[in-house]
């Protein structure tokens, strides 16, 4: 009867444990939302990581993860986040237009006009960023043309 007891007691506090872990899961993503939306990137990010470790195929906090490296402007990781975001999720508009930017900046025209022609055709969200991209992407084609000359 006591091990019966004691058996009892371990599956209870087990189940709590595994119970409150994921409630703390849930609220990672959005306790990072909010840290985000009040510009406290630094402490966002770490509930975005964490929501990673218990999600890791969830694209939305490797978004905003992305958002976060592009405000600190550190292109390596921002590329390796929206390409997770990409991976999980391909027809993700808001990924897709933040990497056309981004190979923009990169100068990297042949993956940007591929991308372009992607974002066309899923986009849901940010179509109106169309015509920005496509003059941005213009821009620095001439530009690029010019110093060539």
């Amino acid at each position: 009867m006591i091990k019966f007891f004691i058996l009892n007691k371990i599956i209870f506090l087990l189940f709590f444990i595994s119970t409150s872990t994921y409630a703390e899961n849930l609220n990672s993503f959005d306790e990072g939302q909010k840290l985000f939306k009040i510009k406290k990137y630094e402490e966002a990010k770490i509930y975005f990581e964490r929501d990673i470790v218990f999600n890791p195929k969830e694209h939305k906090s490797y978004l905003y993860l992305a958002k976060i490296f592009e405000k600190n402007e550190n292109d390596q990781e921002l590329e390796k986040n929206l390409n997770s975001v990409l991976l999980l999720s391909p027809n993700n508009d808001e990924a897709i237009y933040m990497m056309v930017l981004l190979k923009i900046k990169q100068s990297d025209y042949a993956i940007s006009n591929e991308l372009i022609k992607k974002f066309k055709k899923v986009c849901n969200l940010f179509c109106s960023k169309e015509q920005e991209i496509l003059s941005k992407l213009d821009k620095i084609s001439s530009n690029n043309d010019a110093n060539q000359n």
